[in-house]
């Protein structure tokens, strides 16, 4: 697939940003940690300016984002050994649009329910946080 050039004017909204470690770029969409132990939980951001709905990107651009969903799925899958992956475009609170790719554990902190707001985040460590960002690139192709 081709891959999208991104916008020279894109930014990432500042409580993304907040919120959330980056992992690197795929050809469409930033890679972001939610900074958040109770589940591994990743952020699909696409780098293109004013875009709040998947349906708002060309269907080129579409199709590369399932891609990278894929990708970033199979990836957190098999480094979180989960029962289950959550898939979301929300953004009811942040209109950026963003996917959430969350790892889910049949008894986590908030099995069988959504995670929004179910438990306080806790924040990663720092050395499990950098050996889990490091193995995130490495996994991604972004090292």
């Amino acid at each position: 697939m081709i891959a999208p050039t991104p916008h020279a004017d894109w930014t990432l909204h500042p409580q993304l940003a907040r919120d959330t470690v980056a992992i690197g770029d795929l050809p469409l969409s930033r890679v972001l940690l939610i900074n958040d132990a109770n589940f591994p939980w990743l952020l699909l951001v696409p780098r293109r300016r004013g875009v709040s709905e998947i349906i708002d990107l060309e269907e080129v651009e579409q199709a590369q984002l399932w891609t990278e969903i894929s990708r970033t799925g199979r990836v957190l899958k098999a480094l979180a050994t989960c029962d289950k992956l959550n898939v979301a475009a929300l953004g009811n609170v942040v209109a950026q649009l963003h996917v959430h790719v969350i790892a889910r554990r049949q008894g986590d902190a908030a099995w069988p329910k959504p995670v929004w707001g179910a438990v306080p985040p806790i924040e990663y460590d720092k050395d499990s946080l950098a050996h889990f960002v490091d193995t995130l690139r490495n996994k991604l192709w972004l090292g």
